[in-house]
């Protein structure tokens, strides 16, 4: 049995003026087709978080654009047919354009969720945006 998703079949939890997400979790993987809209820097999102980092790992492929993700450390750029592992500990700044997939264990993203979660309550206090639960992923034989 064959998990599969497309850009039509995901369903969209996030449409605003940043970013749309289609996103559904495949077992204990979280898929996400993502669009940024608009230059967006995650960092002020991940405050509370260790380091104020993304503690998540990410497997993924840019299909457009550019992303930077910061460590600690250092830094690397991604490009359009980029596919990358994000490690734990990093943040992004991701032009407006771009398009990416992305792959996420559930437990790890749940966790940085929260956070994020948080953090936009306070900087949008009423701003009624909520998260939709995603739907079940679509099955096919192969």
């Amino acid at each position: 049995m064959c998990v599969r998703g497309s850009n039509k079949d995901l369903p969209k939890t996030v449409d605003v003026d940043e970013l749309t997400i289609r996103e559904t979790d495949w077992g204990d993987i979280h898929v996400s087709l993502i669009t940024c809209h608009r230059k967006l820097d995650i960092a002020p999102l991940l405050k509370g978080l260790p380091d104020d980092l993304c503690q998540c790992p990410h497997w993924g492929m840019v299909l457009k654009g550019r992303k930077l993700v910061k460590y600690r450390d250092g830094e690397e750029v991604l490009h359009a047919g980029d596919a990358y592992y994000m490690t734990p500990g990093h943040t992004t700044i991701t032009d407006a354009g771009t398009e990416w997939l992305e792959f996420s264990p559930t437990s790890g993203l749940k966790q940085t969720n929260k956070a994020v979660q948080r953090n936009l309550a306070a900087m949008n206090p009423g701003s009624g945006r909520t998260k939709q639960k995603p739907s079940p992923a679509k099955r096919s034989k192969r």
